[in-house]
């Protein structure tokens, strides 16, 4: 925790319980103490650690992990992910890893129905290996976690990648996607790309 928290979480606790004690009594002091403990630790056991994520790939092939926030049909996005895995001039030798985070929307979270969300993830990849095959890059395939960095940095933990290629939409399309590519560029160890697919192709 940095320096500045600490004090911080102090203060906001001690400072509307004092206010709350002086204009309510001790009933309503206590009650507005109680709630914004509760809400420090919630903050607290949603807060990320912020740490660097993966480490570095030993000998041996290239490794890399393809992240696909959507479906890997886009030409451009595809020749990319082949020229850095060497498919470009026929003689591919990077191991591929292709990982699909399994989006679950506000109403499945709230049923806890996940299925429909892994079924989605389970499709992106079908559809995503077999357009990467026929561009001569052969890969595995993944379901991760619905954060997209949690579920880069539970797969690194396996697949020690040099590079983590992430396509996906652009802010205005996919903004969780976009979040995670910012993020992603901060504390990968690996190399990373985010390779942006929009109407015009990618980018």
């Amino acid at each position: 925790m940095a320096s500045w928290k600490l004090p911080l979480a102090v203060a906001a606790i001690a400072v509307p319980t004092a206010v709350a004690f002086f204009f309510g009594g001790p009933g309503v002091g206590v009650s507005v103490g109680a709630l914004a403990g509760v809400a420090i630790v919630f903050y607290a056991v949603r807060e990320r650690p912020r740490g660097a994520i993966g480490a570095p790939a030993g000998s041996g092939p290239t490794r890399l992990l393809v992240v696909v926030a959507g479906q890997l049909e886009d030409p451009e996005a595809i020749a990319e992910v082949a020229r850095l895995a060497g498919a470009d001039d026929g003689d591919a030798e990077a191991d591929v890893m292709v990982l699909a985070p399994a989006r679950i929307g506000f109403l499945d979270r709230w049923a806890s129905d996940v299925e429909g969300a892994r079924r989605d993830a389970q499709q992106r990849l079908v559809i995503s290996v077999a357009t990467l095959a026929a561009a001569g890059v052969e890969a595995e395939a993944r379901v991760g976690d619905e954060d997209v960095v949690q579920a880069v940095e539970d797969l690194l933990g396996s697949f020690a990648a040099d590079e983590v290629i992430l396509v996906s939409g652009d802010e205005g399309s996919d903004p969780g996607a976009a979040e995670a590519a910012h993020e992603l560029g901060e504390r990968l160890r690996a190399g990373f790309r985010w390779v942006v697919v929009n109407d015009r192709g990618a980018r």
